[in-house]
């Protein structure tokens, strides 16, 4: 399958072009306003085609595009895909707004092309084997989560996510939708209710760059989240909370494998041991499978719809100082 890469991001260079040739499949095309910018990456990762327009990928016989220019730019770039009849992995958040990520998930649902959202954290092998665990009732009844995925934003990629609004800047709309997806992966829900506070600490311009909610699920679970772009020596975690055991996972919300999980329970506490995949290539090998029309776990485009909602809930809270229903598309 060949793809190409629309924004030279990054991600795109770090992580999705070595995951897409690892899965078996080809990079043929980097897509970048910037010609120089677009031809640097190409000699770089050795990518035959760099091109200013995405137009001129439809005389390449592209079949799959990566999404990961500016979030306020996913929705033409996406509908332009559909309309080629290319499938779509997007980057999160979908897109700024909300209106504009449910036109996305139709554009493809009508065009007959596969859509999914590029939530690579469902893929850490402790999340998998988390979502195991809860699904068999291994801790009982689950009660609460607490979520923390505060980090440090380096400073090479810092640019408008502290600086532009617009463009989808900001911790909630960059990180709240991982933890709203990682937690729906891990519960099979979405909160119903959230209750925010944000803040800036200085890193970010106009907007927040540290935020905390309390999310309820239909279910009676409760969980805490964190959000944050200030805390160089902080450390991911996941806690589950049931009557029966707990889970906890450390270092586990990162983009690279890794981490450790460990269950408590009566009997005391053991580590549950984990892979080591590349989360990167999961997303693709899903996406390949999803392609074929066989199961896969990838995060589709309702499901990063659903997460771009709580993120907005979790921002109207903030705004609002109310608990807030979250509106789901």
């Amino acid at each position: 399958m060949k793809w190409a890469l629309i924004g030279a991001s990054t991600i795109a260079g770090q992580w999705m072009v070595d995951a897409i040739r690892s899965a078996g499949d080809d990079v043929v095309a980097v897509v970048s306003g910037s010609t120089q910018r677009a031809q640097a990456f190409a000699h770089t990762h050795q990518i035959e085609h760099a091109v200013s327009h995405e137009h001129a990928l439809d005389a390449l016989g592209i079949d799959a595009v990566y999404v990961s220019n500016t979030n306020d730019k996913h929705e033409a770039s996406v509908l332009r895909a559909a309309t080629a009849g290319q499938h779509v992995l997007c980057e999160k958040p979908l897109a700024v707004d909300l209106a504009a990520a449910k036109r996305m998930v139709q554009a493809c649902e009508q065009a007959g092309v596969v859509m999914a959202t590029n939530h690579h954290l469902r893929h850490n092998a402790a999340h998998r084997a988390m979502r195991a665990h809860i699904a068999s009732q291994q801790l009982g009844v689950v009660s609460s989560v607490r979520l923390s995925h505060s980090v440090y934003l380096p400073k090479h990629i810092q640019g408008w996510r502290l600086s532009d609004k617009g463009a989808g800047g900001g911790v909630v709309l960059d990180i709240a939708v991982h933890n709203a997806d990682s937690l729906a992966f891990l519960l099979g829900e979405y909160p119903t209710h959230v209750c925010a506070m944000t803040s800036n600490t200085g890193m970010a311009q106009g907007m927040e760059d540290n935020a905390m909610s309390v999310w309820r699920y239909a279910s009676g679970i409760t969980a805490f989240t964190h959000q944050g772009f200030n805390t160089p020596f902080a450390e991911t975690h996941i806690q589950v909370h049931g009557d029966q055991a707990s889970l906890h996972g450390t270092g586990i919300l990162t983009q690279a494998p890794g981490g450790t999980l460990q269950l408590t329970d009566a009997s005391g506490t053991r580590d549950i041991a984990l892979d080591s995949d590349n989360l990167y290539e999961r997303v693709v090998r899903n996406m390949q499978a999803a392609i074929r029309g066989e199961l896969h776990a990838n995060a589709d485009g309702a499901a990063g719809l659903q997460s771009l909602a709580v993120a907005h809930a979790v921002l109207a809270s903030a705004t609002s100082g109310h608990t807030e229903a979250v509106t789901y598309p």
